[in-house]
């Protein structure tokens, strides 16, 4: 069986961003402090590689992105992000949620 790193962590990446942000809200969450809550997940992380998350996440309609004309990106979780956090909604492919094992 072959697995496709890149994936497993990419998926994984996004559904780490979206916990994070749903731990920060209801303040909006600055690209930095992401990319070094990832780095204590995925030590070579990149700016560009969260970056690349971001906007995979905000093309869902998950995070609502704003990027400032200083070049700095701030993110916050959407109404629907909360809900796949949650759990209250099916998980689409793309995004590596863990199973619910706390519920039946």
């Amino acid at each position: 069986m072959n697995v496709d790193q890149a994936k497993v962590r990419r998926e994984g990446m996004r559904w780490n961003i979206l916990n994070t942000l749903d731990k920060a809200r209801p303040y909006t969450t600055n690209e930095t402090f992401l990319v070094d809550v990832m780095r204590s997940i995925y030590p070579d992380v990149t700016p560009d590689e969260v970056r690349k998350q971001l906007d995979y996440l905000a093309d869902r309609h998950l995070i609502e992105l704003r990027k400032e004309p200083s070049g700095t990106w701030f993110a916050d979780l959407g109404r629907y992000g909360v809900d796949i956090v949650e759990y209250t909604v099916e998980c689409q492919p793309g995004i590596a949620r863990p199973a619910k094992y706390w519920a039946g």
